[in-house]
């Protein structure tokens, strides 16, 4: 692989990575927050408006180090990939600029409205703008992922030739925000968020109940997590099923390899797991689920239904697109969906478990320990999804247009990641990529720092904060 292509998409990973460690939590915990003032306006108790600048100041701490890799992440379209910027250009600029000039504008003046409107405004324009704030945190999402599911499935545009190259038209825009591909996406990105949220509100009131402070306010909490989070993560595992049939019917390949597909099957079996020799195209370790036929219902919604395999499929692209490796790399493929999708069915138990043991929760000192160090896994859930997503689609930066599991709809419209890249020197690509390491990795740790500095402290802290 050239040298500067790898470089640029390593470091698009990298941003992509650091960017959603705080995504989902703002995504979330501006819900939760925003319901825990509605309670405190609702019930009149000071709990839980005690619980709401708590909950709040943290999320707020969150969104502030957030923005900075968002901005970058953008800028990177033209840095890194100038040519991709080209030709997604027309289709691109619409759901983006609505991202800034809409969505997070209206998250970020209502954000203030919300942290620094105690007492300032009437009850009910306080109780609007957090809920504002979070419908717009959630908008900005809808936006972005607008625009990377027309990447997954490129509708409504056509493909004209122009001095710079081809480039993607716009012909359809209500096709674009309506992409069925695209709006499954920002339904499970935004209740990963929510599950993410859940489980770090848990978390923190775990951390403290095992040490028996502030026992009322942290068991409210965490019932106000388990709830929301039960809700969210069960929804998950239906959206998923949802997402996933979508991928199988739009990227083909994506599915393949997530699955470990390798020839075309009817009723073809669901795998636990599975190890490949990637060289020889086939399996070197299979541990099916004994239900048969159960991937092919998943996918086509018939337990007879027929899925192409990947060598199939690297024929037809072939024959398509010319010579190339159209499969993507299928163990990583597989191991990313899948864990991910174990971890989904894992924080549907955590919440069960957590309602159930309810009562007696501060006393219940094994869950509790298992949901503080539970803490980290929504975030790898979160990355391996979009490792999944990313990865899953390669070599391409915009996905051929396909239907039907397969069959390729509008080959032009297909753009390869290496020939997406901008014509850059080795240096500059270093030098661009040791940067934002540094200053991401900065940034990380800054917001580690914070979150658990005042987490820990604990409500009686809060009147400091503001």
């Amino acid at each position: 692989m050239d040298f500067v292509l790898l470089v640029s998409r390593l470091q698009f990973a990298m941003t992509a990575f650091f960017h959603f460690i705080f995504v989902p939590l703002t995504l979330g915990l501006s819900t939760l927050s925003a319901i825990m003032l509605t309670l405190y306006y609702v019930t009149g108790k000071e709990i839980y408006k005690n619980m709401t600048k708590f909950w709040a100041k943290l999320f707020a701490i969150n969104f502030a180090l957030g923005v900075a890799t968002g901005l970058v992440h953008e800028f990177e379209f033209g840095m890194n990939w100038s040519v991709y910027s080209r030709f997604v250009g027309d289709i691109f600029g619409a759901p983006l600029a609505i991202e800034g000039l809409l969505a997070f504008f209206m998250e970020s003046t209502f954000i203030g409205v919300f942290l620094f409107g105690w007492d300032k405004v009437p009850k009910g324009v306080h109780l609007l703008a957090a809920w504002l704030s979070s419908i717009g945190s959630n908008l900005s999402a809808l936006w972005i992922l607008i625009a990377n599911g027309w990447m997954q499935h490129p509708v409504g545009a056509k493909v004209t030739e122009t001095l710079a190259g081809k480039r993607a038209e716009l012909t359809d825009w209500w096709a674009v925000v309506f992409n069925p591909v695209a709006d499954v996406k920002f339904w499970h990105t935004a209740t990963a968020g929510m599950i993410l949220s859940a489980v770090f509100v848990l978390a923190v009131s775990a951390y403290h109940l095992l040490r028996k402070q502030n026992v009322e306010f942290f068991k409210k909490s965490a019932y106000i997590a388990l709830v929301f989070g039960l809700i969210a993560s069960a929804g998950e595992v239906i959206i998923g099923d949802i997402h996933a049939y979508e991928v199988a019917k739009t990227q083909p390949t994506k599915l393949a390899a997530g699955e470990a597909l390798w020839d075309t099957k009817k009723g073809a079996n669901l795998l636990i797991f599975a190890w490949a020799d990637e060289e020889a195209k086939k399996n070197i370790i299979e541990i099916p689920l004994p239900v048969p036929g159960l991937l092919s219902f998943l996918a086509t919604h018939d337990f007879n239904g027929e899925l192409k395999g990947a060598k199939d499929l690297q024929k037809q692209f072939e024959n398509t697109f010319g010579a190339g490796n159209y499969i993507p790399p299928v163990n990583f493929s597989f191991l990313s969906f899948h864990l991910m999708v174990y971890l989904g069915f894992f924080f549907v138990a955590l919440f069960l478990i957590g309602l159930i043991k309810y009562k007696n929760l501060e006393n219940s000192k094994g869950y509790l320990k298992l949901a503080l160090y539970s803490l980290p896994l929504p975030y790898i859930a979160c990355w391996l999804g979009w490792a999944y997503a990313e990865v899953g689609r390669q070599p391409w930066i915009v996905y051929p247009l396909t239907d039907d599991y397969g069959k390729i709809l509008m080959s032009e419209i297909g753009l390869k990641t290496a020939e997406a890249v901008s014509p850059l020197t080795n240096v500059e690509v270093v030098i661009t990529y040791v940067v934002f390491a540094i200053t991401f990795t900065a940034l990380a740790i800054a917001d580690f720092y914070l979150l658990a500095k005042f987490a820990t402290k604990g409500p009686e802290k809060e009147a400091e904060l503001y």
